[in-house]
Parts: C-alpha cells; sequence; structure tokens
C-alpha cells in the first residue's frame, strides 16, 4: 500500500484518472464506510441505468454527513441528475470516480453546476514510492501502481502490454468510440512513436492511413480517456516567433513504451529521451495538481530550432527545464535556456535533468540527475 499525496477534499468530488492508476484503493482507504456503488459491476450499472432512481433510495437510506461513493460515474451519466436532486436535500459528500470524461463531456452530462471540485490521480510519483524505484525501471515500465508492484520485468510487461489491449477492448470497442478498430490501432502504433513531438495532425493521419478528420478525432479520444493530453506552447507577446503547435504526452512512460511495441522490437535511438520527458512531465503535472500550484505549464520552441522541453510561468517568473537522455553533460543542452533567456523579460530559472551522476551549475543553470531533480521538485524547490 502507497501513502498517496491527493488530499480528500471535505465535500462532493469528481476523482478522474486512468484505469489501474489506483482510484477504488485510494477511496477505500480515505471512505471505508461510505455507500460504495461499484458500475464496473455490469448488473449494477444496468440496473441504474433502467432505473437510476434506485440509487437515490440508496443514498436516503444513510445519513446526511456519510459519504457516497460511484465508481465509474461514465458508465451512467444519469446517476448525475440523482446526485444533484440529493445535494438539494443537503447531501454533500459524493466521490465520483471515472476512468474516463468522454461521456460526461460531450454527453451534456449534469456536472452538478461547479457543486463538486475536480481531482486527478495520477501513477505513482517518487515520493509516493519513497523514491526506492530506479529511474531506469520507471522510464522502461512507468509508474502504474501494478507495475511498479510485479514480481519481476517479466511481469511489468505482461501487465502492460494487456493495458493496452484492455484499453483497445474494453474502452474503445465497449463504448463504441470508434467505427474501425483497426484504424485506431494503427493510429494508437503512429501517436505512440510521436509522442513528444510537435503534433503534426496530417504527417500522424497520412502515416495511420485516415483523413485528418478522423485523426483529430482519435486523439480527442485518448484525451477524453485519460490516456494523454496536449501540452501547450508558450507564446509571450515578444518579437520572436514562437511555435504554436502544441506536443501530445501520455499519461505514463510505461504504457506508452508498450503501445510504441517497445517490447517487441527496438524502438528509435531517440525513443529513450522521449520516455524520459514522459517521466519528469509526469512528476510535473502531479506536483501542480496535488499542491494547488497555480501558474501555466507548457513548452517553448522557435521555427529556428530553439526549444526547452518544459516551461513553467506565473506572471513575470518562469521556469525553465530542459531533459536529456546523456549521461555527460554537453554545453549544448544549454542551447534553448540560452535563446529563451534572451527575449524573456523577467525572473528565469533553468534547469537541465539528465541521466548521469555529477550535479553541476553552469552559468546559473541546475544541472541534475534524474533522481535529485525528483527530490528538489518535491521538496518545493523547482517552482513557485
Amino acid at each position: 500500500m502507497f501513502a498517496r499525496t491527493l488530499e480528500l477534499p471535505r465535500g462532493a468530488f469528481f476523482l478522474f484518472g486512468p484505469r489501474g492508476t489506483g482510484k477504488s484503493t485510494w477511496i477505500r482507504q480515505r471512505l471505508g464506510d461510505a455507500l460504495l456503488v461499484n458500475l464496473l459491476q455490469p448488473e449494477n450499472a444496468l440496473r441504474l441505468e433502467r432505473e437510476p432512481a434506485l440509487f437515490r433510495a440508496q443514498a436516503l437510506a444513510r445519513q446526511k454527513s456519510d459519504w457516497i461513493v460511484v465508481d465509474e460515474i461514465q458508465r451512467v451519466p444519469a446517476l448525475l441528475d440523482e446526485v444533484h436532486i440529493l445535494m438539494e436535500q443537503g447531501y454533500r459528500r459524493f466521490a465520483l470516480t471515472g476512468s474516463s470524461a468522454r461521456k460526461l463531456r460531450r454527453g451534456a452530462a449534469n456536472l452538478l453546476a461547479g457543486r463538486a471540485v475536480l481531482r486527478t490521480l495520477f501513477p505513482l510519483t517518487a515520493p509516493e514510492v519513497d523514491f526506492s524505484v530506479p529511474a531506469a525501471q520507471r522510464l522502461r515500465f512507468g509508474s502504474m501502481p501494478l507495475s511498479v508492484t510485479a514480481a519481476n520485468d517479466h511481469a511489468r510487461e505482461d501487465f502492460l502490454r494487456a493495458f493496452v489491449t484492455t484499453y483497445l477492448a474494453e474502452e474503445i470497442r465497449a463504448e463504441g468510440l470508434v467505427r474501425n478498430l483497426g484504424s485506431f490501432s494503427r493510429f494508437l502504433d503512429v501517436a505512440a512513436l510521436a509522442a513528444g513531438q510537435t503534433t503534426n495532425v496530417s504527417a500522424v493521419s497520412r502515416d495511420a492511413g485516415v483523413s485528418r478528420e478522423t485523426a483529430r478525432g482519435y486523439f480527442d479520444i485518448l484525451v477524453d480517456t485519460l490516456i494523454g493530453d496536449w501540452l501547450p506552447a508558450y507564446r509571450p507577446r515578444a518579437k520572436v516567433k514562437e511555435v504554436a503547435q502544441p506536443k501530445f504526452y501520455w499519461f505514463d512512460p510505461g504504457v506508452l513504451h508498450a503501445a510504441a511495441g517497445g517490447f517487441d522490437q527496438p524502438l528509435p535511438s531517440d525513443f529513450d529521451g522521449v520516455l524520459l520527458e514522459h517521466l519528469v512531465l509526469h512528476e510535473l503535472k502531479a506536483y501542480v495538481h496535488y499542491h494547488d500550484l497555480k501558474g501555466s505549464l507548457g513548452y517553448w520552441a522557435t521555427p529556428s530550432g530553439g526549444e526547452v522541453d518544459f516551461v513553467w510561468w506565473r506572471g513575470t517568473t518562469m521556469t525553465a527545464i530542459e531533459v536529456k537522455a546523456g549521461r555527460r553533460f554537453r554545453q549544448e543542452y544549454r542551447a534553448g535556456i540560452r535563446s529563451l533567456g534572451t527575449g524573456f523579460k523577467g525572473t528565469l530559472r533553468s534547469w537541465i535533468v539528465y541521466r548521469g551522476t555529477e550535479e553541476l551549475k553552469v552559468d546559473g543553470t541546475w544541472v541534475l540527475p534524474v533522481e535529485a531533480f525528483l527530490e528538489r521538485l518535491h521538496d518545493g524547490d523547482i517552482l513557485g
């Protein structure tokens, strides 16, 4: 059992996160005495879809101070109307979990008029595993709880392959999100190999053999089912022309590794750098969310080739983070940071994360091994 960083809200909340991140376990740890309605059980989902008022009857049998949990709420969105009615009657403590937001976002579901806060449970972070899992393992196998606790690397591979297959079978086929599962599977292969790059939807669609609009719709499915998300470009009002297209990142490097076929065939030589970027971004996003940190997270690039992998900014303060898979520091690692600093008007702090062992400070930029960077991030030294 891992001590998760996410704090329990005082009142009603949605808890989103991909399947397997530990939402149900977290709920059991924090709300063991709650009324639990598990919609993963087909008989429960079917019964409540036919007669949603049964849920209200169950809730009315409890005290208004009791917690009421609905697991996988997206399977019966009509229950949100019942939750709203109960809120009007004084019930306030609802925990509504989901591993897909598509039906809620696109089905005109009742999102409770802002009465429930939004929370996300990420795969395990470095402090949640007490910094005990080597970065090399997390790069290859990710941070999903069942991957971290697997007996050996072979078991981790089996789990991650099964996760990708389950995603296709259950989240996509079962919800009827695509007409042609074969074309979506081809798109998934291409999207995995294009992860972490400035996304050219036309090129992805061409490589996957689908139309541009279909590829755009497939990316929307990945976002709505919480498999990945867009990282926006930082575009200040400056004379320098910046790249405007976002990048697409997957939620876990291990799942990305499996989807790209890395357990069966050698991946491109630069893919270790892509996996390392995904690991660092996962930790950054989790830290920002769990600590309710204000500001914005993105990346910076120019058409001439200047680029910084991640930038976090708030007002006139910015943190720039460059991620490199190399094991020795090279001066060219600072090229993007230098270029960004030339036009930035404000306070700029900069970091380079690499797979070496030495901690350095070069012309004001900290150069840190992955593990050291993650420790300083979660100590509050990097952002804020």
